[in-house]
């Protein structure tokens, strides 16, 4: 009673989930306009691999662990993240 672990709850963190880098897979990769977000935190929820991480203000993602799928891009209610061309 009273321990919570470290995985559970609304924000926790996902650097103890990065366990296969898969940032090499991506031919494109998410570009966050910060100030465009408006931290709703959708983009945070539905990344499949966790890379997004909470910056306070806005949201930014770890291209380590982004596999360029576009799911955040897609869900982003005000357009703050675009998908552009990896390098």
């Amino acid at each position: 009673m009273g321990i919570t672990p470290e995985a559970e709850g609304l924000w926790a963190s996902p650097e103890s989930l990065f366990v296969l880098d898969v940032g090499d897979w991506k031919y494109q990769q998410p570009v966050i306009n910060s100030s465009k977000c408006c931290h709703c935190g959708i983009c945070y929820f539905f990344c499949p691999t966790g890379c997004i991480k909470d910056m306070r203000t806005y949201f930014s993602a770890n291209l380590e662990y982004c596999k360029g799928c576009g799911i955040c891009a897609g869900l982003c209610p005000v357009d703050a993240i675009e998908m552009e061309r990896g390098t």
